[in-house]
Formats: structure tokens, sequence, C-alpha cells
């Protein structure tokens, strides 16, 4: 059995598989540090969980009264957001590894910490079980120089300054789902609260809309999507650094232009501001897909995933209204599912190591 960790700001969800990557049991806190909740399978209830370790403890707690004590476990297999120039394919966690995730924080300061947390809490709770980490950026790890390098000058991009993107666990499950009939330039579309999309060619991502931070690319929830650095300067000129990167992470994208980032609601509303929301957030899906069809040299078929690219129709089809132009390719709409990617990746690891 694995158990899958994806420990955010104020939550944890896990989920636990067993060797054929069959789905067990999922469960998460919510709310941790306020009126946590937790759900397990089909219970839900308010518990006291101040912080991640004991929220995580709950979690446990829930799993032993489901029959799946930590014995029964075989390893945890966590989600790390970023893992840099350097960790670019799934691992196991030692101290060394640790060691280069901590010194990725400063790259994404608003989710690898908290995913760190996880993981301590995890290992303080069970110090014998095996951890491995999969890295959200990983995945595009095999895109090339010229998609990655921005035109800046060398002492900043040696500061880690450089395209990384994001999503790369949805991206590689869907990958997956699609073997083994893959096509061969396959344009992806994660589209969410967060959104971006993704030029796989032969199975590795060669371009992605998403660069140094989850900031760029495609409008989304409450994200503005790319932005002309000199408006950021303005406005953090205007607002100063960190309300402005307020203003651009939490109260922008579908969120500023139709007062909401429910993209169900937005469908429904009957008012002028929804649905210029709904046709921008479409044509800037389309804009930034042309840019990967190129990176690709054409197109031969599409994937919607993520809460949006699965259940809203309307967007998908105003999508390929944009894309007609390159001609009727096959459209696939692929549940995302990055936990269990995690822990495909995390049995590879230790069938490798058994081997």
């Amino acid at each position: 059995m694995i158990l899958v960790v994806n420990a955010g700001s104020s939550s944890i969800k896990i989920e636990v598989f067993d060797n054929a990557l069959a789905s067990v049991i999922a469960g998460a806190v919510s709310e941790i540090g306020g009126d946590a909740r937790l759900t397990l399978g089909d219970q839900s209830r308010p518990i006291g969980a101040p912080d991640h370790a004991v929220a995580l403890e709950h979690l446990l707690e829930g799993l032993a009264a489901h029959g799946l004590t930590l014995d029964r476990l075989t390893a945890a297999a966590h989600r790390i957001v970023h893992g840099g120039a350097y960790l670019t394919a799934p691992t196991r966690l030692t101290p060394d590894v640790l060691e280069q995730v901590v010194a990725c924080n400063s790259l994404a300061p608003l989710h690898n910490p908290h995913n760190l947390s996880g993981i301590a809490a995890l290992m303080h709770l069970a110090p014998g079980l095996p951890q491995f980490g999969s890295f959200d950026t990983a995945f595009h790890a095999t895109n090339p120089d010229v998609a990655v390098t921005y035109a800046i000058p060398q002492a900043e991009r040696d500061k880690g300054i450089r395209r990384y993107g994001f999503h790369g666990l949805s991206y590689a499950g869907l990958v997956e789902a699609l073997r083994p009939d893959l096509p061969r330039r396959l344009l992806a579309l994660h589209l969410g609260n967060g959104a971006s999309l993704c030029a796989i060619l032969e199975g590795r991502s060669i371009a992605t809309s998403m660069g140094y931070s989850p900031l760029d690319g495609l409008v989304m929830g409450s994200r503005s999507g790319s932005i002309d650095g000199m408006a950021v300067l303005r406005m953090a000129s205007d607002h100063g650094i960190e309300p402005a990167a307020h203003l651009l992470n939490h109260d922008s994208g579908l969120r500023a232009l139709g007062g909401t980032n429910d993209m169900a609601h937005l469908l429904t509303s009957e008012t002028a501001e929804a649905r210029f929301a709904v046709d921008h957030f479409c044509y800037w899906a389309a804009r930034h897909a042309g840019s990967a069809i190129v990176a690709m040299g054409g197109l031969d078929a599409i994937a919607f995933t993520g809460g949006i690219g699965e259940n809203a129709a309307p967007v998908r089809d105003k999508i390929m209204a944009h894309l007609a132009c390159f001609g009727r390719v096959p459209v696939h709409v692929v549940p995302a599912d990055e936990e269990r990617q995690i822990a495909r990746d995390a049995l590879g690891l230790m069938q490798r190591a058994n081997a």
C-alpha cells in the first residue's frame, strides 16, 4: 500500500493505493489552524488541527480505523511543487534531497514549505516508512534551453530566473492515460482555477505556458496570466510589492473580469461581464495554444483535463472554435489524477530498487 500525501497551505489531502494503483481510500483535512474538518471515505467531521502534524495524525488514525495501519504501508509519496533546475525526476526523500527541496523554497514560497511540513510530519509519525517525492516542475525538464531561457542578463539567469512550468504531475498522468495510443504531437490543456497548457511531443514536454511562477500564461480563476512586466512594476509602484503580488495572484483573472472565479456560475450568468470573462478565458487559451502548436511543428490531437477542462463543455467548444484554423483533430477529455501519478512514480522507484 502506498500513501500519497498532498500538503497545501491550510489542508492535507491523502489517498491510499494498492500495488496495482487502484485507489483504496481518500481523505483530507481542510482549514488547518481554523475550523478544521476531516473527511475520510464517506465520513466527515470537525476536528482540532492546529498544524499539519496534528492533521496528519488524525488522518492516520482514521486510516487505522479502516484497517489501514502504518505497518500495512510500504511507502509514502508526496507532491512537491518545485524541484528547481536539478530535482527533475521522482526520487526517494533522503536528507540530501530534502536540503535541495529547501533550497527551492525561494522559488515557491507559497507551496514548498507546506509540502515539506507534510513530509516532516510523516517522518515524525512513521520514521521507518520510505518516503518519495514527485515534483510538479519535473515533467517540463525536457523543455529545450530556447524555451526556458528569459532574455535577461546572465547574472539574473544565474539566480534561477527562468521558465520552469507547473502542473507537471497532471500532464504526466494524462500521458499515461492516453497510452498506448498517445498522439505524437499533443496539445494538453489543464484548465481549472489554475490553468496552463503544454506542448507534448512524443510523450515529452517541449513547451508550456507557465513560467518562473504559476502566474504566467493563461488567464486563471484569480491569476492574471501573462502581463507586461512594466505593468507589474506600475502596480508595485502604486501599491507596494506584496499588495501587487496579491492583486495579480488572488484578485485578477476570471474574478476580476466576471466577479467570480466559478466558471460554472459564469457560464450560466446572463451578464455582459460574465460573458466577457468566459470569452477572454477561451480567447487567451487559444492564443497560447497557437504558440504551443508552433513549438511542436503541428498538431495531432488535443486533450483537456482539470476541473474546467473536464466539466465545462462550452469552454472546450469555444477554444476548439478558435483552433479550427489548425484543422480537425481528435479531442480527448482526461480526468486529472495527480495522486495516482505520484503513486505510480513511487511504485516505479521501488520496483527498480528491488530489481
